[in-house]
């Protein structure tokens, strides 16, 4: 079968691999789509924080495909058969239904990236209705998650942070409140604060770096912080007075331990949002045989899904 086959760390090829044979409690899925995320561009470079991943293997950790005749999403295949293939192996009791009329794209849109930002406001920060949350790297698709998914739940005020402008208009459009330019101000933390009416109760950072430093100085009195990836750096530094002086709660995110049930749950809400219209989410689909290509549009850093199909 056709597959992006990575045989040395870097970018993955598109290249002949042998066909996933099911083996017990294992399935073989017909893929329809499968996403691209910085966790695959990590991976497939071989610096990910937990593990490399054995060669050759196939790259893609999430997909949407059919299982007996069935449309569902799966985010574990089995190596070393990954996501970016005609057909991959999983595990068909770890598998989530795609509402009929979603697209494949939306569906792979609303895993990984959906299912962090949601898990975010909801299993680690807790949300509560009428607080104001500041979503970090707003215009990425796991923020235009957040702050879709941030007023569905019930936030009082929504602030959009990120470096484009493009991604900025956008935010406004899906629902945010303000946006902030990230760079565009000598003083970050005044202008976020200022955006958020003084009251920044959740922050959801994708970013790490400088820009969580100045989301912690504007954060409120016992504001929850999810930090879930370092886009701006691997390194922050922060003042110990601004985070025990208000009594800010620093929590860890990481979309792959979280509990079977909590994911399903919120791809269950995620979906039934998007088929209503109350979460938009845009996708763009590249040939399977373009994976150069889909590696380049990522690091372009659009604003919206780049999913491959086979």
């Amino acid at each position: 079968m056709r597959a992006a086959v990575l045989r040395e760390y870097g970018v993955p090829r598109a290249d002949d691999f042998e066909e996933p044979q099911a083996g017990p409690d294992q399935a073989v899925v017909e893929v329809l789509a499968a996403g691209l995320n910085p966790v695959d561009v990590a991976l497939s470079s071989g610096r990910f924080y937990a593990a490399r991943p054995p060669l050759p293997t196939i790259t893609g950790r999430e997909g949407v495909g059919l299982l007996d005749g069935r449309r569902v999403y799966f985010d574990a295949p089995v190596p070393p058969f990954g996501s970016m293939a005609e057909r991959a192996l999983i595990n068909p009791q770890s598998t989530y239904e795609v509402p009929a009329g979603l697209e494949d794209g939306v569906a792979v849109a609303l895993g990984i990236a959906g299912m962090t930002a949601w898990l975010a406001l909801t299993w680690r920060a807790g949300l509560k209705p009428g607080e104001h949350v500041l979503v970090l790297a707003g215009s990425g698709v796991l923020g235009q998650v957040a702050v879709q998914a941030a007023k569905l739940l019930g936030a009082g005020r929504v602030v959009a942070a990120a470096r484009s402008q493009e991604g900025l208009d956008r935010c406004l459009e899906i629902g945010a409140d303000a946006a902030v330019r990230l760079g565009g101000s000598e003083d970050l933390p005044a202008a976020l604060s200022e955006a958020a009416e003084g009251r920044i109760d959740v922050v959801v950072d994708p970013l790490f770096g400088d820009p969580l430093a100045a989301a912690v100085k504007a954060a409120s009195f016992g504001a929850r912080i999810v930090q879930l990836g370092a886009g701006a750096s691997a390194e922050s530094t922060l003042a110990s007075s601004d985070i025990r002086g208000k009594l800010l709660t620093i929590l860890g995110l990481t979309y792959f331990v979280a509990p079977a049930e909590i994911k399903q749950e919120a791809y269950r809400r995620l979906t039934q949002a998007a088929a209503t219209g109350e979460i938009e989410i845009e996708s763009e689909s590249i040939a399977l045989e373009q994976v150069p290509t889909a590696w380049e549009r990522l690091a372009a850093g659009p604003h919206h899904k780049i999913v491959l199909v086979p």
